[in-house]
C-alpha cells in the first residue's frame, strides 16, 4: 500500500531527510529517465537588418537510475494484539526516519562512484570534488563564519546561483558550532526553526540539517565520516520517484510462528545537474 501524501510516514521522511524535503522531483515512468541539462545561452546586441547570431545548443542529460530501499520487520501476533499501541503505525515511522538517513547518505556524502548497490547514487560530495575540486572546503575543529562565508561563495561564483533556490544542509552535529556564529553587530546568522512555516535559516537562507550528511564510503545508515556543510541550488538536486514509500503486511509469510512480516519500501533515482551549482564545508577532524 502507497503511503499517501500527507500521512505520517511521508511527513517523517520529509522532516528528517533533506533531499526528500528540497530536492527537485521528477515522476519515473521507467526505471531509468534522462533529464535534460541546458547550459547557458548566448545574447547578443543586434544591429537592424543584421542577421541572428547562432549559438549550438549546449543540452546534454543527467541519467536518473533507480534503486530500492527497503527493510523488514517480524512482529509476534501477541503484541499485535495486546499492546495498546499502534505498532505498525509506530514501526512505520520508525522506518521512515532510518530511510531519510540512509538516503540522505546516498545522495549527500558517500565517497565512490555510484555503482547501484553498496555506493547507490553518485553523491553530491563525489560530484564536487571529483568535477569541481575547488567548490569544496576543508577545516579542522568548529566551524567558523569566514568558511561558511567561503562555502557560499562558492556557490555565488559558480554559474547557478539563484537566490530564491539556495538550500543549506548541515550535519546535526555542526548545529552546536554553528550557533556561534555572529555578524559585526554581534547578531546570530543562523535562527532555529520556530514553526513549521518557519524554517531554520543561514545567512538568510533555509537550512535543513540531515543525520546522512556525512562522509562515509558506502552508504550507510548511520554514516561515521566527516561532518558536511553543503550550499547549492536545490534545482540541481534531483530526485527520480519511481514508486512512494509503500508498506505491506504479510502474515503468511509467519504461518509456522505466528509473527506476520511488515515489509516497507521506496524506489528512488538521484543525480547532481552541475557540480559548481553547489559549495561543500568539510569538517575534518581536528
Amino acid at each position: 500500500m502507497p503511503e499517501e501524501f500527507g500521512s505520517e510516514v511521508i511527513a517523517a521522511s520529509e522532516q528528517n531527510s533533506a533531499v526528500e524535503a528540497y530536492g527537485r522531483k521528477v515522476n519515473m515512468n521507467t526505471d531509468t529517465y534522462k533529464v535534460p541539462r541546458i547550459g547557458e545561452s548566448a545574447v547578443s546586441v543586434i544591429g537592424k537588418s543584421q542577421p541572428y547570431p547562432e549559438d549550438p545548443a549546449n543540452l546534454d542529460t543527467v541519467l536518473l537510475d533507480t534503486v530500492k530501499f527497503g527493510g523488514q520487520n517480524v512482529i509476534a501476533e501477541e503484541d499485535l494484539a495486546d499492546s495498546n499501541v499502534d505498532i505498525i503505525s509506530a514501526l512505520q515511522k520508525s522506518w521512515a526516519l532510518s530511510y531519510a538517513k540512509t538516503f540522505d547518505n546516498a545522495c549527500l556524502g558517500t565517497t565512490a562512484v555510484g555503482n547501484g548497490t553498496t555506493v547507490p547514487f553518485t553523491s553530491v560530495y563525489k560530484e564536487v570534488s571529483t568535477g569541481a575540486a575547488a567548490h569544496k572546503i576543508a577545516t579542522a575543529g568548529p566551524v567558523t563564519y569566514d568558511k561558511v562565508s567561503q562555502t557560499f561563495g562558492k556557490v555565488e561564483q559558480g554559474g547557478y546561483f539563484s537566490d530564491s533556490e539556495i538550500i543549506v544542509i548541515a550535519h546535526t552535529s555542526l548545529k552546536e558550532s554553528l550557533r556561534g556564529l555572529v555578524d559585526g553587530n554581534g547578531r546570530p546568522l543562523f535562527i532555529e526553526q520556530v514553526s513549521a512555516t518557519q524554517p531554520a535559516t543561514l545567512f538568510g537562507y533555509t537550512l535543513q540539517f540531515s543525520d546522512g550528511s556525512k562522509t562515509s564510503p558506502k552508504n550507510e545508515q548511520n554514516p561515521s565520516g566527516n561532518p558536511l556543510l553543503i550550499v547549492g541550488n536545490r534545482q540541481h538536486l534531483i530526485v527520480g520517484q519511481r514508486a512512494p514509500i509503500e508498506s505491506k503486511l504479510s502474515v503468511e509469510a509467519g504461518w509456522n510462528t505466528d509473527e506476520p512480516h511488515l515489509k516497507m519500501r521506496a524506489r528512488r533515482a538521484f543525480a547532481v545537474g552541475r557540480a559548481k551549482a553547489f559549495g561543500i564545508l568539510e569538517v575534518t577532524t581536528p
